[in-house]
């Protein structure tokens, strides 16, 4: 039988009792929990301290760049989409004044971010022209950063008997995405431009999955097949005409350490792979190792040690178990 004296507290009255904490008491812990996040000992190497006139790079900016190098590199398939042969010049000289402009002030914050080591003591005015200076550089390699693009476009179509035309390929396939932001952001990193090319890399890997470290070196003509999941780390040497299929790591198997037990910064950890190998799904390369030319690497594969020219590594095949029966023993 119900009883009365039993009864549910509905959600619009329990907000109602949060009214009656005291001010005193909230104003208590709310001043204990900002001290606390205030707090020197907890922000360390937490904290950006920001002085006037030096900003950090903008991710929003950044990205704005990513769509306008896509934009220039592939007309058409990225930002206007009407464009023509009469209004294409118009269209490139807009779009890559305003990408100069954004990056060298983009290009001027990472140097600010990293102001310690520009060899400018900090002058605005010195890291302006230097900033200037990269962003004219970059903008330089823009037409050989489209034609090694239309390689890796190539072989992304080559590749998929799935594609229908190069416009599919360069609209929807997430390699040409991750691989246009690494070849992008490869570029600003030889130059010499600071925390930039890393943003870059990791605005495709959060958009693809696909996590390229832009100090990697790539060769033409590379594709990854689905692409979801793949590693490619700081040190990797990649050569032309090389296939990689989704979940495949090229990582690192161990670090030498410091007198500190650290991991010692800038030593070759990652594998070398030379021409035309072919590397299927989920297999993982550990270690500064080569993959000779012409390699190939079956899936969910484990691989730490060099190959032979042309060599192919494949899963063992299971041994078929013979199954005991009672009659094969006279029964029981």
């Amino acid at each position: 039988m119900f009883c009365s004296r039993f009864f549910v507290i509905l959600p619009p009255l329990i907000d109602t009792l949060y009214i009656f904490m005291s001010a005193t008491t909230l104003n208590h812990l709310m001043e204990q929990t900002v001290a606390e996040l205030s707090e020197s000992n907890s922000l360390r190497g937490l904290f950006h301290k920001h002085n006037d006139g030096e900003p950090l790079p903008s991710g929003a900016v950044l990205s704005e760049i990513v769509d306008l190098c896509r934009a220039i590199i592939f007309p058409g398939f990225y930002g206007n989409s009407t464009l023509s042969s009469q209004t294409l010049n118009y269209h490139m000289g807009v779009n890559v004044e305003r990408l100069y402009t954004l990056l060298w002030q983009q290009i001027q914050a990472g140097l600010c971010f990293c102001k310690e080591d520009d060899g400018c003591n900090g002058e605005r005015s010195c890291l302006a022209a230097k900033a200037q200076e990269l962003a004219a550089a970059f903008m330089a390699k823009l037409p050989q950063l489209r034609s090694i693009l239309a390689t890796d476009v190539e072989a992304a179509y080559n590749g998929d008997p799935a594609a229908e035309s190069y416009g599919e390929i360069i609209s929807c396939y997430p390699v040409i995405k991750a691989i246009t932001n690494y070849r992008i952001a490869h570029e600003l990193l030889v130059l010499g431009v600071p925390l930039i090319p890393r943003i870059i890399t990791e605005m495709a890997h959060s958009e693809t999955g696909i996590d390229i470290h832009p100090a990697a070196t790539i060769g033409s003509h590379f594709t990854i097949d689905h692409g979801t999941g793949v590693v490619i780390g700081a040190t990797c040497i990649i050569g032309n005409n090389v296939k990689l299929y989704q979940g495949v790591t090229l990582g690192a198997k161990s670090f030498p350490l410091d007198e500190k037990g650290n991991p010692i910064k800038g030593v070759p950890r990652h594998p070398i792979l030379e021409d035309d190998v072919i590397v299927y799904s989920n297999a993982t390369i550990l270690g500064r190792i080569t993959l000779a030319k012409g390699t190939v690497v079956g899936g969910n594969l484990w691989v730490t040690e060099s190959t032979q020219p042309g060599e192919q590594l494949v899963q063992a095949k299971k041994r078929k178990s013979h199954v005991v029966r009672p009659e094969d023993w006279g029964g029981l």
